[in-house]
């Protein structure tokens, strides 16, 4: 990427943000290609706009509540969006369903990540469904997003033992930690152009070896 103009990202929170802290810790690394240009909230109380104003980033929170339609609030979210000039959004514990319109105008440029490894357990209470079934490995996965929820193209997925004594609590945290991996190596390969779709799978350009339940493998720096 030396040279080349760094892509411009605009990352959707609704609460405390630690993926958002985990992208713009990353981005602020030399060589990487992407820039967090602004974050916005449907929650004006989300801690991650805090985050935001200290790191010098311009947020906004646009409340949900105050639109008459699902169609009104994502007419007015890809307003600021685009005013900003973002390329790429990032959802980081965005808790809203988007509209068919908004996916579609975003389309193979909306990243979410998932605290799972899709697709199983999508939607809410993923730890808990996985401690439940006895799976012995969970994780999570970030994916381009489409109209139906959790669903959509895998860029990148990690996974993360469960062991005899987890509670839902602590898989949570180890499965978080792996979220702060995954996400800035996702995205950085999708704003280096090294991710493509392919019949409706996401074919992503490796540079280094894969080590096991890892994928993307993270960068060495």
């Amino acid at each position: 990427m030396s040279g080349a103009a760094r892509k411009k990202v605009g990352v959707l929170i609704s609460g405390r943000g630690s993926n958002f802290d985990a992208l713009l810790r990353a981005s602020a690394a030399p060589g990487y290609p992407a820039e967090i240009v602004t974050v916005i909230s449907n929650r004006p109380a989300a801690a991650g706009l805090d985050v935001a104003a200290r790191a010098g980033i311009p947020s906004a929170a646009i409340p949900h509540k105050k639109f008459a339609s699902r169609d009104a609030f994502d007419a007015a979210l890809t307003r600021a969006l685009e005013s900003a000039g973002v390329e790429i959004v990032c959802c980081a514990g965005f808790m809203r369903l988007f509209s068919e319109s908004f996916v579609e105008a975003w389309r193979d440029r909306l990243l979410n990540i998932h605290p799972s490894l899709l697709p199983a357990y999508p939607g809410l209470d993923t730890h808990a469904r996985a401690l439940r079934d006895g799976v012995k490995l969970a994780g999570c996965t970030v994916h381009f997003v489409r109209s139906e929820m959790d669903r959509g193209p895998i860029v990148g997925q990690a996974a993360v033992a469960v062991a005899p004594n987890d509670t839902e609590a602590s898989l949570a945290a180890r499965v978080l930690k792996a979220e702060h991996q995954l996400y800035p190596e996702c995205l950085r390969r999708v704003a280096e152009g090294r991710v493509r779709i392919n019949d409706g799978r996401a074919v992503v350009e490796e540079t280094a070896a894969q080590p096991p339940l890892f994928n993307p493998a993270p960068t060495e720096r």
